[in-house]
């Protein structure tokens, strides 16, 4: 069912953003291709959202319609996960981990879907979605058609896909290929991992994840911390005083508080060292 004028605040892990003019849930293909074809049909612009993850909303909102993923079935076959684009990715590494497979460790505490990992080639730990995925199901909304893109026809490179260039397709579901792993030594790195981020990331405060893309042979943290910009606030925006490429939401941060902090951040490391910072996080 369509919706108009939601309040996408709380379908963003930064809780910030205004309403979208339409809103609609899939859980389908049917759905998905309904979403598109209205949209086609009312020439609406139209942005794919997962998990809410690595995006900043404007507060003015979206002038078109958000089509919320929210297709979840998983299964699996020996070696190989089918995961739908609205698959958590927490549940996804659950479900490996009790069969005893390995190669998702790496995304255990990382909020977003399948879908948006796929996206964004989403990492840690120096390991991505590209070492995993066989092959992507996507809807092309220009043709109104479901097409299969192996894992080389996605382009996957540092934190890029050809879905990020390609705003027409819509990715539907994914085959993961994984392998065969010791229970045991799955959970424990799963906890090392955890546990280094629990130490390392400001997990107790609404953030969209690293702001940047680490650049060439550096850390963007790295970078934002030698230049002094830890702690510094903008109204209720922070840059995190325990990880400097997170920016944190203390409650009544907006778009606007964000984005000053962004752009201080990018002045002041090429100011000091001359490297110009890219964003890792989406804006709507």
């Amino acid at each position: 069912m369509f919706r108009k004028n939601v309040s996408l605040k709380n379908y963003t892990t930064f809780k910030i953003g205004g309403k979208a003019k339409y809103f609609y849930i899939t859980q389908t293909k049917k759905d998905l291709t309904d979403a598109a074809s209205m949209a086609k049909k009312l020439k609406l612009p139209f942005f794919v959202l997962g998990g809410g993850s690595n995006l900043l909303v404007s507060d003015k909102g979206f002038d078109g319609l958000v089509i919320k993923i929210e297709n979840c079935k998983l299964k699996i076959e020996k070696y190989k996960m089918v995961a739908e684009a609205g698959v958590p990715l927490g549940q996804l590494v659950s479900a490996a981990t009790n069969v005893g497979l390995s190669g998702m460790e790496w995304a255990a505490g990382i909020p977003g879907t399948v879908g948006g990992a796929v996206y964004g080639n989403a990492g840690a730990f120096r390991k991505s979605m590209k070492d995993v995925v066989e092959k992507v199901e996507v809807f092309d909304t220009k043709d109104l058609e479901f097409k299969i893109y192996n894992s080389r026809d996605c382009k996957f490179s540092y934190r890029e896909s050809i879905f990020k260039k390609r705003k027409n397709l819509i990715i539907v579901s994914s085959i993961l290929k994984l392998k065969k792993g010791e229970k045991f030594e799955i959970k424990k790195r799963i906890k090392e991992y955890v546990d280094y981020k629990i130490e390392t990331q400001p997990l107790n405060y609404p953030s969209a994840g690293s702001v940047f893309k680490n650049p060439t042979k550096d850390f963007a943290a790295k970078l934002i911390e030698k230049c002094g910009l830890k702690g510094k606030k903008v109204n209720d925006a922070k840059i995190s005083e325990k990880h400097a490429n997170f920016i944190v939401n203390l409650g009544k941060a907006n778009e606007k508080d964000i984005k000053k902090l962004i752009n201080l951040i990018k002045k002041e490391v090429k100011n000091k060292f001359g490297v110009v910072l890219e964003e890792e996080i989406q804006f709507l």
